[in-house]
């Protein structure tokens, strides 16, 4: 029951995220190609990485990310600046620009506040609390340990 739920709601996660992605890739005003909303996307969820950080999350040379970031900076979609801890290095961040194209932080708000109209403030921190653990331990990225392990053979 519970790994068929599971299935069904990253399913439902999954599917929602490409409808959204390609029903932005044809608006044509945007300008962008779906391979740049996909790099802008997960410039916004890394962070702030610099362009090495993208390249290894993205599994592409640092030529070829070096190739997309500069596509999405003339586009306004993403900038970069320079590290204070390493002149030599440029964090990227998405721009309000494509923040705006987004709109995903509506979404976000708009979906936690139908939670908190829904649940109690118990079952929300409880809630709050099972997505931390499955964000942080249970679905690591390729390469991560997990949260609270110590040796790679604990992760499975």
């Amino acid at each position: 029951m519970l790994e068929q739920i599971v299935k069904t709601a990253y399913k439902e996660f999954t599917l929602r995220f490409y409808h959204e992605l390609f029903a932005r890739f044809q608006d044509q005003e945007t300008g962008l190609t779906a391979a740049e909303i996909f790099a802008a996307e997960a410039i916004r969820a890394l962070g702030s990485p610099t362009v090495n950080e993208f390249a290894d999350f993205m599994h592409v040379s640092t030529p070829n990310a070096a190739y997309k970031i500069n596509s999405l900076v003339r586009k306004g979609y993403v900038e970069k600046t320079r590290s204070a801890q390493d002149k030599r290095e440029y964090l990227l961040h998405v721009t309000q620009k494509y923040e705006t194209y987004c709109g995903a932080g509506d979404r976000v708000q708009n979906a936690v506040a139908r939670i908190r109209e829904r649940f109690s403030p118990e079952e929300c921190a409880k809630f709050g609390e099972m997505l931390s653990v499955i964000s942080q331990e249970l679905l690591p990225l390729d390469g991560e340990q997990p949260a609270g392990t110590d040796r790679p053979e604990q992760a499975k």
